[in-house]
């Protein structure tokens, strides 16, 4: 997949206005009710990312996780980065009361 332009990167990220974009990725943290709840949010986003084969970073901590997505084969941002990040918003958003 081929890396983004910067003009590509800004209309591809009005689709997930909560990611930050850092350099050649973009993060987001996620607040949830509880240690359980973010873990269903965890093992959710892990099978999405098996079903897309794309990966993110994932740090989590009691009731926050804090995700990153950067296509490393194409050394920044591609179109499955966004992809990924509008799926991990839509799981999140099933779990968030």
């Amino acid at each position: 997949m081929k890396k983004l332009s910067a003009a590509e990167i800004r209309t591809a990220k009005s689709a997930v206005p909560e990611w930050d974009r850092r350099g050649g990725l973009i993060r987001r943290e996620f607040s949830f009710q509880d240690f359980v709840s973010a873990l269903k949010f965890v093992n959710a986003v892990g099978r999405a990312a098996e079903k897309a084969q794309h990966h993110p970073d994932i740090d989590i901590r009691w009731n926050k996780v804090r995700l990153a997505l950067t296509t490393h084969d194409a050394e920044g941002l591609t179109l499955r980065d966004f992809e990924l990040a509008q799926i991990c918003d839509a799981l999140a958003a099933h779990l968030v009361p």
